[in-house]
């Protein structure tokens, strides 16, 4: 399977009937699944199985969906309000004795509020069930479209994410080759410290602080630290590869992968263990950062 991308775009457009209708997606992060629908009032019967289509197809994203619909094709319906013209016409008939003045006009009369009503052709179920059914159809085809844009983007993030991790494996290379980490060069520089305390005062046991030399040397050991450095990044390269949805796991990677930098810096006996850490851990956050866009 293909990486993808949590951030992406689609638009779609279809007809059936007298019905015109738009879906437009937008998807971002998002820890979850979650759709956000924006539907025309009466097409609320359309949700869950837009719903549906949406779990099926993305595991991950804030998913944008708003819905435009227009109804074409069809003339309006004229109807007259029999109950309030004869209201209207009885009124003037009241009132035609007591005030003077031209009869009124027909058009006047229909200008009243109320008297005209104009409204949509009436639609039959089998209709509106075929509008449904068609634009649930071709929110599919909108979230096919949001797929492919979201697995370009992740195909492109692949390549960022397998570089990141190349150069963590590098890093950890010269750490390990690294000069300071190796035993004969801890061992020289603690023996030139216990020389230094045996000069300064004879108080000092040689014997214990032989011990706590070689305590010492066994904390700022970093051998683990590499290994697991090395272990986490072929793991992230293979999730990489097999692909999928992937980016929890590979966030958790990238904790990983921090928290070990994190320890050789901590561990670092000297400046170039030191610089190598930091570089690490500047790397580790770049690889985090875009595994955050990963589904």
């Amino acid at each position: 399977m293909a990486l993808a991308s949590m951030t992406g775009f689609a638009r779609s457009h279809g007809v059936v009937g007298d019905y015109a209708w738009t879906w437009e997606l937008k998807s971002v992060n998002a820890k979850g699944l979650d759709l956000k629908l924006r539907l025309p009032p009466g097409w609320e019967a359309i949700e869950p199985p837009v719903r549906a289509k949406a779990a099926e197809a993305l595991s991950r994203g804030s998913v944008f969906a708003n819905l435009g619909v227009s109804r074409q094709g069809t003339a309006p319906v004229a109807r007259v309000n029999e109950a309030a013209l004869d209201a209207v016409l009885a009124a003037m008939k009241n009132i035609s004795g007591k005030v003077g003045g031209a009869p009124p006009s027909l058009d006047g009369i229909l200008a009243l509020k109320g008297i005209m009503e104009v409204s949509e052709a009436v639609e039959t179920e089998e209709e509106r069930a075929a509008a449904e059914a068609a634009v649930v159809k071709d929110f599919g085809e909108a979230l096919k479209g949001l797929a492919t844009m979201r697995r370009t983007e992740g195909n492109a993030l692949g390549k960022i994410l397998t570089a990141r991790l190349s150069e963590i494996g590098g890093l950890a290379a010269r750490a390990e080759a690294a000069p300071g980490r190796k035993p004969e060069a801890i061992k020289a520089r603690l023996s030139a410290q216990v020389a230094e305390l045996m000069e300064a005062s004879q108080r000092f046991d040689a014997d214990r602080l032989h011990q706590e030399a070689i305590l010492l040397a066994t904390k700022i050991d970093i051998r683990e630290e590499l290994d697991r450095l090395t272990a986490h990044v072929a793991q992230a390269k293979k999730l990489i590869a097999d692909g999928g949805p992937v980016g929890r796991k590979l966030d958790f990677l990238a904790q990983e992968l921090n928290r070990e930098s994190n320890t050789l810096c901590a561990k670092a006996n000297d400046l170039e263990l030191t610089n190598i850490g930091l570089e690490l851990k500047a790397v580790v956050e770049q690889f985090r950062e875009q595994v955050q866009n990963l589904e």
